[in-house]
Order: C-alpha cells, then structure tokens, then sequence
C-alpha cells in the first residue's frame, strides 16, 4: 500500500503521534544503574538492624565477600530479566532454566558454607518467629529493589510481563537477601531455606504478579 493510498487521516495521526525518543540503553547499562542500590542494601541492611552475632566467625571474605558475590549475581539475574524485556531478545527456555538453577545453587552454595563457618540456630521455641521475622524483614526491604528493576523492564515494553517479572523478582531477592545475611545469626540451613529462600520465592511470584498488572494496565484500552 503506498502512502496515497493510505487515508488522510490516518496519515494525520501517525504524523502528530511522531516524537524524538531516547534510544534504550543495553540490559547490561540499564541494570549497573542499579549496582548502587545493591550496594546500599549491603551495607545498610545489617548497619540499620545490626550485624549477626556470630559475624567474628564469617570473617571479612565470609562475610562481606561472600555477601557482594550474591549481590553481583543478583544484579546479573536483573540485567537477564531487562533483555527478556525487550521484545525480539526475548530468552529460550533453556536459558531462563539456566538462569534460575544458577540462582538456586548458589543460594544453597552460600547457605552451606556459611552454615559450616559460623553454625547458628535459634534458641529453642522459636523456629517459627525466627522464620516470620526474617520473612518481615525481606518484605519491607525489597521494596526498593523490586519496585527499581520493576520500572527498568517495563519501559522496555516486555512481551512476556510474567517471566520479566519473575525473573527480576528472583534478582532483586538475591540483592536483598545479601544484606539480610550478614543481620540473621541463625545459620541452619532449614532456617535460611525456608525464611531466606521463602523471601527470594515470594519477590519472584510478585514480581510476575506486578509485571502482568502493569502490561495491563499500560495496554489500550
């Protein structure tokens, strides 16, 4: 169809609708914009709620070394989720199953290892609120995290909101929960897997949830 033959007022709007935009930066770029607040979450976390107390035991690489490691991964797995959001870059299954057990191993990586150099579980009739209060703690400070790498994506206009969202959910729950880490004493693997790994789940489902409801409501009408 040449352009005569398309309506005049067609025309008109595509023509008004016409406006200079800014190229979207590479996933890699637009996920480093959020290294800062990766750092301020492992620093401020156990800074604000106080450091474990068997932090002497961890060491500095045990500590903070291993801390950033899980960090730089969640930063990693945010930048994977922003490519997914670009439509035509979209991930095949295999790397997205990839992505997702790397996540996982390392999480148990750290939970064993850490479990092995400073051991710690909690005092006896308190398995459950040790769990809640860990879980509470994730929730208020994720927030940021979620809400940052959130935006990222969408203005990428992702064709699959849900695995964007799911993704970068699992990435900013690992940023969190470096931070997290270095406040919660209890070392025990049944503690950090269920409290800990509960978090990283739930910021991974909410955000497929918030992705899916933030396509919807960004389509027309």
């Amino acid at each position: 169809m040449t352009d005569e033959a398309l309506p005049a007022a067609l025309r008109e709007a595509v023509a008004h609708d016409l406006r200079p935009v800014r190229p979207l930066r590479s996933p890699a770029r637009r996920a480093l914009t959020l290294l800062p607040l990766g750092l301020a979450l492992l620093v401020l976390i156990p800074l604000v709620w106080g450091l474990r107390s068997n932090f002497a035991l961890l060491g500095l690489g045990a500590a903070w070394g291993l801390s950033a490691v899980q960090s730089l991964a969640g930063l990693i797995v945010v930048g994977i989720a922003l490519r997914e959001a670009v439509p035509g870059r979209e991930l095949s299954p295999r790397a997205i199953a990839a992505a997702v057990l790397a996540a996982a191993a390392l999480f148990l990586g750290l939970t064993f290892v850490t479990n092995s150099i400073a051991p710690g579980i909690e005092p006896p009739g308190t398995f459950a609120r040790y769990i809640w209060e860990c879980l509470y703690m994730a929730g208020v400070t994720s927030v940021v995290p979620l809400a940052a790498a959130g935006w990222l994506a969408a203005r990428a206009l992702p064709t699959r909101p849900a695995v964007a969202g799911a993704i970068y959910g699992l990435g900013a729950g690992l940023m969190n929960d470096a931070g997290v880490r270095l406040f919660c004493r209890v070392s025990s693997p049944l503690h950090v897997i269920l409290a800990h790994g509960g978090a990283i789940l739930a910021l991974t489902l909410l955000g497929a949830i918030a992705a899916t409801v933030i396509d919807r409501l960004r389509a027309p009408a």
